[in-house]
């Protein structure tokens, strides 16, 4: 036959690459079971071969930074970890493959309290402690298989990245940005350190040790976040911000509507006062006088001294501090600014608290403008550094002070005759004191010189900084992470930022989200960065469950293989000893609730690939995944299906002779038509689906959908069709971002297969792995789809060819829907609202009308419907 003829003439060309690719193959032709011990060898084989690839930061035209959250170094990954590097890996794969220069860096959020508990526990320091854990984790991540670009790699706990956290506190603290002040905080007397209020739970508890949280009176170090409140605000309106969705609230919620304006005061005490109002001009009252609740912090202090006052800069005078819960304070502010020539009910506020000491003469206020009062009190507050911001009443700025060792130390040197003195930027980085020095009560141990004037008597600053300041600008310091020489290179971020995906839990989607957006928002007004917003697009993944089982009663947790299984369908069972029922529910993975899962052992039991595959399947990256291996054999199953189709593949491609078919005939071609549609479209789904939506989970059934069409194939057409060829060729393509080490072994049987069909170079290089493959694309000719929604619902699909897809504007899809009768019948009593249109390159494209039903008179409905017979009204 004429194709038999052209494959033997091949034979001599692909026998070059079956030499070459067998030799990259650990496995045989002849192993047809896909078993636990081959995977591991596959693995073994493959993993020195897939994290070639590197960044180029000198061709950063079509970079793609993806970036997943850093973790802190416990010793041990955990499946939350499994699942979000996986789902990084899996997405900056896909992106290489689409001929993207992908940056993925990789490192530790390593200072924190857990380190210095856990090295207190053991008798070793925490840098030793936090070194080991590292290592451990870095070679967890390595058997993933994650394409992490260890060259950039950071540790926050490392000098070389300290000293430039300590150059951006300086930078703050040299902008009027960072201000010591007393405060009121929660204290951890176990932990012995401060709190966030976030890490204290319902009962007054510290999240880490269970404690009873005290409140303590301590000088802190903060940094006046406040005054970007209303920018960061209206950031969450950038057009360049995708997928947020509900993480847009959530920020919303946390900063607060800018209704008013933040002032610091000093009181008669030396402490500063927030001082929160929303008609700033009441300043100006010079019988204002300071509410504050009587829980204030300031009572402390206040037992201390008959009269406390604040300075009001604003009229010259002095305001008296009254501590009273009568007046109607702002939502969650324990300050109020009564001014009685303003307002009535604070003239009745005046005479109930029997304020007798206040000026006579009132002045005429209302013939005053009370825009040019206002401006005038926020141009002298701005003038004087007073603050003035746009701020809600609830939000507080960022107190970064933490009464612990193991943490970045705060470049600051306490003088008596100069007070707080910056340290030179020659003198970064302040190192951490010995463990033996920072607990020691000899006050020379921690003495030194101060940098202004030469106080050898000076100390310094022992408070280190909250990790979130260390992880609020990390993702810089990523690209350009061996930087001896300032924080990174201008340019560099200029041309990276901002980073094109960022992945991480929902549980860091409100602190470290604000935190790391207002560094950002910093750093843009010091001309560093060229965006406000530090992350384009977000994938918020959602936590990995695992079933729990507690003692009803009691509360108290126990291990499955103590329980027996009543009803598995109504979540009944009971203790297998005591017959106690016990309540069944699903619960974030933890070693405390003994519902957690070893990624070790999975690797262990089912190998590396399969683990990834089983994390992404079955629900969306952004949904909790509840770990069930009933949920496994899909996976399994897939896995052996695609390993057999190969090696049948191999197997009736050297034996074409036991195969006959007429290439010609009317039943072939109809099989090669079926292939190319199942072809382009499953190209189509996976790759919006790895483009696009981020539904991975999407993706895999995409596969599995070509798989099966492809376990449907004749063997004559496994044989001797040319589209069969590029289907399964493209079936491994898609699958290598996501199972790499398991896809480059079956790719190699593959090219090893000889007489090969195919040999244009347009399609695929035979001469290289898999993960240098280019991403199939969908063949010209094939038609895509336009869909036509009306109100969020579909109306039709309207069939565009590949090759004109791209082109289709607005305006066009318009003209194809109203041209469309199922559209055009729809709208007959419809008025359009508004539409809008989305082009997803080289995939399809979206049309969504929006309409409002038009309410019709009876006597004249006719006339109402548009110029047009059956026409809709635009």
């Amino acid at each position: 036959m004429q194709i038999l003829s052209h494959l033997k003439s091949l034979k001599r060309f692909t026998d070059l690459y079956k030499r070459r690719w067998v030799s990259r193959s650990c496995t045989d032709v002849k192993d047809v079971e896909l078993t636990k011990e081959l995977k591991h060898c596959i693995e073994k084989h493959w993993c020195k071969h897939l994290n070639q690839q590197q960044f180029n930061d000198t061709a950063l035209g079509n970079k793609f930074y993806v970036l997943s959250m850093f973790p802190y170094p416990s010793g041990n990954l955990h499946m939350g970890h499994v699942r979000v590097y996986t789902i990084s890996d899996a997405i900056a794969r896909f992106q290489r493959m689409c001929g993207k220069n992908v940056f993925h860096p990789m490192g530790w959020d390593a200072f924190g309290l857990p380190a210095e508990n856990a090295a207190i526990q053991r008798g070793i320091e925490p840098k030793v402690w936090t070194e080991r854990n590292i290592a451990q984790m870095k070679q967890q991540v390595t058997d993933l298989g994650c394409s992490f670009d260890w060259s950039h790699e950071l540790n926050t706990c490392s000098l070389e990245y300290y000293k430039w956290t300590q150059k951006l506190f300086l930078m703050l603290y040299n902008e009027g940005m960072a201000y010591q002040n007393e405060a009121l905080v929660n204290w951890d007397p176990v932990d012995k350190t401060v709190l966030a209020d976030e890490q204290v739970d319902d009962n007054g508890c510290s999240w880490r040790s269970g404690a009873k949280v005290e409140k303590r009176l301590l000088k802190q170090w903060f940094i006046k976040s406040t005054a970007y409140a209303k920018q960061l605000l209206e950031g969450l309106d950038d057009c360049t911000l995708k997928d947020w969705r509900d993480i847009i609230n959530l920020q919303r919620h946390w900063i607060g509507e800018c209704n008013g304006y933040s002032f610091q005061l000093l009181t008669s005490g030396s402490n500063y006062l927030r001082v929160w109002t929303a008609q700033p001009e009441h300043f100006k009252d010079p019988n204002a006088f300071v509410v504050l609740k009587t829980e204030h912090y300031l009572g402390k202090v206040a037992q201390d001294e008959v009269h406390m006052t604040v300075e009001n800069p604003f009229t010259g005078t002095i305001m008296p501090l009254i501590f009273s819960n009568e007046p109607a304070f702002p939502e969650k502010c324990d300050v109020y600014l009564a001014a009685p020539n303003f307002r009535e009910e604070d003239k009745e506020l005046q005479r109930s608290l029997s304020l007798s000491f206040f000026a006579d003469n009132e002045l005429n206020f209302e013939s005053l403008k009370v825009v040019d009062l206002r401006n005038d009190v926020l141009e002298t507050a701005g003038r004087l550094k007073l603050g003035g911001y746009s701020v809600s009443s609830k939000l507080q700025d960022w107190l970064i002070s933490r009464q612990r060792y193991w943490g970045t130390p705060i470049p600051i040197i306490h003088c008596d005759k100069c007070g707080a003195v910056p340290v030179p930027d020659s003198q970064l980085p302040v190192r951490l004191l010995e463990k033996s020095a920072f607990k020691s009560a000899d006050k020379d141990i921690l003495e030194c010189s101060c940098p202004k004037c030469g106080n050898t008597g000076a100390r310094p600053e022992t408070d280190t900084m909250d990790t979130f300041f260390d992880s609020s600008w990390y993702y810089l310091r990523y690209l350009d992470a061996n930087n001896k020489h300032e924080m990174f290179d201008k340019r560099l971020a200029h041309q990276c930022m901002p980073v094109d995906l960022y992945i991480g839990g929902k549980e860091h989607a409100v602190l470290h989200l604000y935190y790391a957006r207002f560094i950002n928002h910093f750093l843009h007004s010091q001309g560093l960065v060229p965006t406000q917003e530090p992350f384009s697009r977000l994938l918020v993944q959602g936590m990995v469950m695992g079933r729990s089982y507690r003692v009803k009663g009691s509360g108290r947790y126990v291990q499955e293989h103590d329980v027996e299984i009543v009803n598995a369908k109504r979540n009944q069972a009971i203790m297998k000893e005591t017959k106690e029922p016990v309540v069944i529910s699903w619960e974030k993975m933890s070693k405390s609730k003994m519902n957690g899962v070893d990624p070790t052992d999975m690797f262990r039991e089912y190998g590396t690939d399969t683990t990834r595959l089983i994390i992404l399947a079955d629900v969306a990256p952004t949904s909790h995944r509840n770990w069930s291996n009933a949920t496994f054999p899909g996976i399994l199953n897939w896995q052996k299906r695609l390993w057999r189709m190969v090696n049948e593949f191999c197997d009736l491609r050297s034996s074409p002779e036991s195969c006959k078919v007429d290439i010609n005939s009317i039943e072939f071609k109809a099989e090669e038509d079926k292939l190319f549609d199942a072809r382009n479209f499953y190209i189509k789904g996976v790759t919006f689906n790895y483009r696009h939506a981020y539904q991975l989970s999407v993706a895999i059934s995409k596969m599995q959908g070509l798989t099966n069409s492809l376990k449907r194939a004749s063997k004559s057409t496994q044989v001797f069709s040319k589209e069969y060829e590029r289907s399964l060729a493209a079936q491994l393509i898609m699958l290598a971002p996501m199972a790499p080490h398991f896809t480059s072994e079956l790719w190699s049987k593959f090219v090893s297969a000889p007489n090969r069909l195919n040999t244009s170079p347009t399609d695929f290089n035979w001469e290289t792995d898999v993960l240098a493959q280019r991403w199939p694309e969908i063949d010209q000719q094939y038609k895509v789809d336009l869909t036509v929604k009306v109100n969020g619902f579909e109306n039709c699909i309207i069939k565009i060819a590949r090759s004109h897809i791209d082109n289709v504007t607005h305006n066009d899809a318009l003209d194809l829907a109203f041209n469309t009768d199922s559209v055009t019948s729809y709208l007959i009593d419809k008025k359009i609202r508004t539409t809008n249109f989305a082009l997803y390159p080289g995939i399809e494209a979206v049309l969504n009308i929006y309409v409002d039903k038009v309410k019709q008179e009876k006597s004249n409905s006719r006339a109402t419907t548009g110029s047009k017979e059956g026409g809709a009204i635009v």
